[in-house]
């Protein structure tokens, strides 16, 4: 039995919560209080986020027209990107803690992705 259980459907639903909220939440949680940086990081992964979503071909982008491959490369490199921020920029508090977590459930969101069965060419 495998572990990966994270479908490109499932991965479909989350993307326009996960946009929204990486837009909102340094609001809601005072990012960005001692480096702005904090505070900036999200809402514009934010954005960029839902203009990812908006684009992926998948059954929730409007436009379908970037490979759900790329998507999913690009969240891998967003998870990296916010687990080596707070130790690179030298956030601190919930700033810290903010991006570390967000950072590890995004690497492990996209590790526990299933592999999507293709069907041959006949």
């Amino acid at each position: 039995m495998s572990l990966r259980f994270v479908t490109k459907s499932i991965h479909a639903y989350l993307d326009y919560p996960v946009a929204f909220g990486l837009i909102l939440m340094p609001f809601i949680f005072g990012l960005g209080t001692e480096n702005m940086l904090a505070f900036w990081l999200s809402v514009v992964t934010g954005v960029a986020a839902f203009g990812l979503t908006v684009l992926t071909d998948h059954h929730l982008g409007i436009f379908r027209v970037l490979p759900y491959s790329l998507h999913l490369a690009v969240d891998g490199a967003v998870g990296v990107v916010f687990v080596a921020a707070p130790l690179l920029l030298g956030f601190a508090g919930i700033d810290f803690w903010y991006y570390m977590l967000l950072g590890l459930t995004v690497l492990s969101v996209v590790s526990l992705h299933k592999a999507e069965d293709v069907p041959s060419a006949a």
